[in-house]
């Protein structure tokens, strides 16, 4: 997969699952936009990228806030002259059911993980439709498709995700913009990892997260960044509104 001189906005692409994705593109050719909270700084993923001889910039903001969404976009533009592929990869995730997740935890789960995806596809499809189509990926999760205990405003929003992806694959069809999901299930990323070696008895802990996958091991960030390349691809341009499960079994 070739992705030489497209430009890329990866959200929430400083650490973890978003920074592999945002490496990646670069490696295959790509022009890259990194995004995340304002005080969390880019440097180690823009050096990483220059370092592979391609260009990067540092585009912080909050995706959940409307004028911060417009500013990403425009700015990556400003710069690059064009938008061809968004990743909205940015998220949080706090445990709960729905007797006992406080309702500010509910309200910024929405916000981030559906609020910030719809309000940064608004302004990326414009720039799409005007230079003639584009591709938004949206990073979903197998909690959208699967039961997950402890995970209920999570999993709500993710559904949402899935479900808005499918919308917005009808709504802009005849735009040449191509609207497709990935879910990952459970991935080794450095917070997983840190969670798992603060927890009472870590060996118990990653021992359970293992069990849940059939393949009985967790996923690396570059498979998963790996899916998100392919549906961003000229190969998968027969793709829209689909999601991409990569999830280790978990789902069967």
């Amino acid at each position: 997969m070739s992705f030489d001189n497209k430009v890329v906005l990866v959200t929430g692409g400083v650490t973890g699952i978003g920074k592999a994705i945002a490496l990646m593109f670069a490696k295959n050719g790509a022009r890259v936009a990194v995004n995340g909270l304002p005080q969390i700084g880019g440097d180690d993923v823009m050096t990483a990228v220059k370092e592979m001889g391609r260009e990067c910039i540092w585009v912080p903001g909050d995706v959940s806030r409307e004028e911060d969404a417009r500013r990403i976009i425009a700015e990556t533009v400003s710069v690059y002259g064009r938008l061809d592929i968004l990743v909205n990869n940015a998220g949080v995730v706090y445990p709960g059911r729905v007797d006992n997740t406080p309702e500010e935890v509910l309200q910024k789960t929405m916000d981030v993980n559906i609020k910030g995806v719809f309000l940064m596809s608004k302004y990326a499809v414009r720039e799409m439709e005007k230079q003639g189509g584009g591709t938004i990926v949206h990073i979903a999760s197998v909690a959208a498709i699967k039961g997950v205990k402890d995970r209920a405003a999570y999993s709500a929003s993710k559904g949402a995700v899935l479900a808005l992806t499918r919308a917005m694959a009808l709504d802009y069809i005849e735009d040449n913009i191509r609207i497709n999901a990935v879910c990952p299930g459970t991935t080794l990323t450095a917070a997983l990892r840190e969670r798992i070696e603060s927890a009472a008895d870590p060996e118990a802990e990653e021992r359970e997260m293992v069990s849940r996958q059939p393949m009985g091991r967790l996923g690396t960030e570059e498979e998963i960044a790996s899916a998100v390349l392919f549906a961003a691809s000229d190969e998968a341009g027969y793709m829209n509104g689909s999601s991409i499960v990569i999830d280790g079994g978990m789902s069967i």
